[in-house]
């Protein structure tokens, strides 16, 4: 039987659930925290281990994460799957939600192959400390990068409207884009699979550099992490009904529900804050953290 305690998954969770949508790595967070706290935790709660519990728990929450962005974006999704349907039935591609879903499917099967392949490697590989100070470290200088391009490319500020973010105006802009282009902001979130890159961070600027606003960037990175996400925790849901989730079960459902109300708090604040707010603070925060955490793991 594994041991994970309740104050271990509820910390877990929430942040999880928040770090897995801002540009700050949650796979990081998850690698990190433990290893900043020390003792139980860091055994208790070691992603690195080949047959880990800690795994199965993180799946868990990955799971409740997808389904506050698919509650969040529940009309939008509505939409998006009518238009895959109806594109298969019809074998046309004439709307913008067809055109969507699809660019959506293509966008995904790049993070798709290459996570079947080498997440259980890179997670032994990288899943530690140092290795996670020095990529959340990596990421903070790619956000305040793309953040300074896209200032000097002249992207101004500009107010704020649900309609424009999430609405089907935001879906006709993002529908416009080529599949090479949301191939390669796709591809992006295959460098999130190293623990201290996020997801959301580097498709996000992905978009930012193939010319999407910051606040389409933004929600195309979402709409994109949520098969992605959802996916990747079924695909190993199985685990938490056999021997790796002996003994947590009741701390994986505490820590999904704190995960999953994180996620859908997080979704809600984003989409506003990048409609005309900068990189910048996580930026900062990462790279400033990371290297924080470097100075710390190299120095005991």
């Amino acid at each position: 039987m594994h041991h994970l305690s309740w104050l271990e998954a509820g910390v877990i969770g929430a942040v999880q659930g928040v770090t897995e949508l801002f540009p700050v790595s949650s796979l990081g967070h998850s690698v990190l925290i433990p290893a900043w706290i020390g003792g139980s935790w860091s055994r208790d709660l070691d992603v690195a281990s080949p047959e880990s519990p800690y795994l199965a728990f993180i799946v868990g929450l990955h799971v409740a994460t997808a389904v506050a962005l698919i509650i969040y974006f529940w009309r939008d999704w509505v939409r998006i799957i009518k238009g895959l349907v109806t594109s298969i039935v019809r074998r046309e591609v004439a709307t913008s939600d067809q055109r969507l879903a699809w660019l959506l499917v293509i966008a995904t099967i790049p993070v798709g192959l290459v996570g079947l392949v080498l997440e259980h490697w890179l997670r032994t590989h990288l899943g530690k400390p140092t290795p996670a100070a020095a990529f959340l470290m990596v990421n903070g200088l790619v956000l305040l990068l793309a953040e300074r391009l896209s200032r000097r490319a002249g992207e101004l500020d500009s107010e704020y409207t649900d309609e424009r973010v999430s609405g089907p105006e935001s879906d006709r802009r993002l529908a416009t884009q080529s599949v090479p282009n949301a191939l390669i902001i796709g591809s992006a979130q295959i460098l999130a699979l190293a623990p201290g890159i996020s997801r959301s961070g580097s498709a996000m600027v992905a978009g930012l550099f193939r010319g999407l606003s910051r606040e389409d960037a933004a929600r195309f990175s979402f709409l994109l992490a949520t098969p992605v996400i959802l996916a990747a925790g079924a695909l190993k849901l199985g685990d938490l009904s056999g021997p790796l989730g002996n003994g947590i079960r009741g701390q994986v459902i505490f820590g999904s529900v704190l995960s999953g109300v994180g996620a859908y708090l997080s979704v809600r604040f984003l989409t506003r804050y990048f409609a005309n707010r900068s990189m910048r603070p996580f930026g900062l925060y990462c790279l400033v953290g990371g290297l924080v955490s470097l100075i710390y793991f190299a120095a005991r």
